[in-house]
């Protein structure tokens, strides 16, 4: 009914998030990368971009089951109002669980790049060709 609704609202939080570091990053004269030379607005781009594809691709798969309308209240389930409570039901329990779902993935996404980036000065530091 509307549970890409919550992905679409973190989706919101995250960009205005982004371009704040965004900003700051460039009155302090540049952003300071770590490791993996990776900036955190670089970072919360690939959350921006998971949100945000998950929450159009969802929106289109309820406009599709005609679910979502382009005339008020826009959502069928605001119609009848005993359709009501089970929409915000599901928004609660469907769109929290997509959206923290989401958010782990980009998490997991995230420490793999941190790990990979420590590795790979241990990894230059070996002579070419292996050996053993």
């Amino acid at each position: 009914m509307a549970c890409f609704l919550v992905p679409a609202g973190e989706a919101v939080v995250t960009t205005v998030v982004q371009k704040v570091v965004e900003n700051r990053a460039k009155k302090a004269g540049g952003e300071r990368a770590k490791k993996t030379g990776l900036s955190w607005s670089r970072r919360l781009g690939w959350l921006n971009k998971l949100l945000w594809g998950g929450t159009i691709l969802l929106a289109l798969e309820h406009i599709w089951h005609g679910e979502v309308v382009p005339w008020p209240p826009f959502l069928t389930a605001m119609n009848n109002p005993a359709e009501v409570a089970p929409m915000l039901n599901e928004m609660a329990t469907i769109g929290v669980a997509m959206a923290i779902f989401v958010t782990i993935i980009w998490a997991i996404i995230v420490l793999i790049v941190e790990l990979r980036a420590k590795a790979m000065p241990q990894a230059k530091a070996s002579p070419a060709g292996g050996g053993g």
